[in-house]
């Protein structure tokens, strides 16, 4: 079972929702980890969770849930948008929406829950919400 970093992916998510001009994940990374830090929860190891981030990046884009953006909406090459699977991710996970641990543990329960086919067929279903 692959498990995944919700509020990692979600930080990711927003950076690229936010649309900023060069998409960085190890900086968000380590942002994540110092909020984290001040919070009281350990991260563990700084370069292995900013690795863990850059991983993510390429998972993301490879599995469809962020896209490259046009040279019409301002990319250059290193910043991306969210796709519509990308779009159904954030609106999961997102913790700002209440009620978001229901739908990160049916995500957790999965073999590897960021499979497009595995996300597709789970986010069609309502009660995942």
């Amino acid at each position: 079972m692959t498990t995944y970093d919700w509020d990692l992916i979600e930080r990711l998510l927003h950076e690229v929702q936010n649309g900023g001009s060069s998409f960085a994940p190890r900086k968000y990374a380590e942002e994540e980890a110092a909020k984290r830090a001040a919070a009281g929860e350990p991260i563990g190891n700084l370069d292995e969770f900013k690795k863990t981030a850059a991983d993510y990046e390429g998972l993301l884009f490879t599995r469809g849930f962020i896209e490259s953006r046009s040279e019409e909406e301002r990319g250059n090459g290193e910043n991306f948008k969210l796709t519509p699977r990308g779009s159904q991710l954030l609106s999961l996970i997102d913790s700002c929406i209440p009620g978001d641990n229901h739908p990160r543990q049916v995500l957790d329960e999965q073999v590897d829950a960021l499979d497009p086919a595995t996300f597709d067929e789970l986010a069609s279903k309502p009660q995942i919400a």
